[in-house]
């Protein structure tokens, strides 16, 4: 399974990178699914005009990234909390695509603060629907952040292990599951 990690925030210094990082980590050592970032720093989309309906019909700067999202077989979207709700450039991403028909999602907040992101998380679980996606039912909201994982993605604070563990364990079980599924009725 393909698995993409949408890093939500294009700021140099993003605090929510930390967990992108972190996931990406922990799913590579964890299983057989090849998962990647695709870390909206890198892509310097402009304001949506037109859907990216087919890699065929991208734009061929933005062609690698069609191809990613196009090709993935689920998404963990990893936003920090902008005016109560997910980034403006997550947004702009998602809107460059067409819907994602039984696609699984997971979502992830952070924030340096004591909610975690908690009402970005609230927006998502309206937003996934939209994409005629499938959102995972357990969250990661990070309080905090900063405290909790590095730079690099390392996981600073014990304590919150368990809550990384149920999220991955939950997400696996959604994707892996649809997945399978799709699999069956494209037979």
């Amino acid at each position: 399974m393909k698995i993409e990690i949408i890093s939500g925030s294009p700021r140099n210094q993003s605090l929510t990178r930390r967990v992108a990082y972190h996931l990406k980590n922990v799913l590579k050592t964890t299983t057989d699914h090849h998962v990647d970032i695709i870390d909206l720093q890198d892509w310097n989309l402009p304001p949506v005009q037109t859907v990216f309906t087919s890699i065929e019909n991208t734009p061929e700067e933005f062609k690698p990234l069609s191809e990613r999202i196009f090709h993935a077989d689920a998404l963990i979207l990893v936003t920090p909390e902008y005016n109560g709700s997910y980034s403006p450039a997550l947004k702009n991403l998602l809107d460059h695509f067409p819907k994602q028909h039984h696609k699984p999602f997971g979502i992830v907040t952070a924030s340096p603060g004591a909610m975690g992101g908690m009402r970005a998380s609230q927006q998502l679980l309206l937003l996934v629907p939209a994409l005629f996606g499938i959102g995972s039912p357990y969250m990661l909201i990070v309080p905090a952040v900063d405290k909790k994982f590095s730079p690099d993605g390392d996981l600073l604070d014990e304590s919150f292990q368990n809550n990384v563990h149920n999220f991955v364990k939950e997400f696996l079980w959604l994707a892996e599951s649809l997945t399978h599924e799709k699999e069956i009725v494209t037979m």
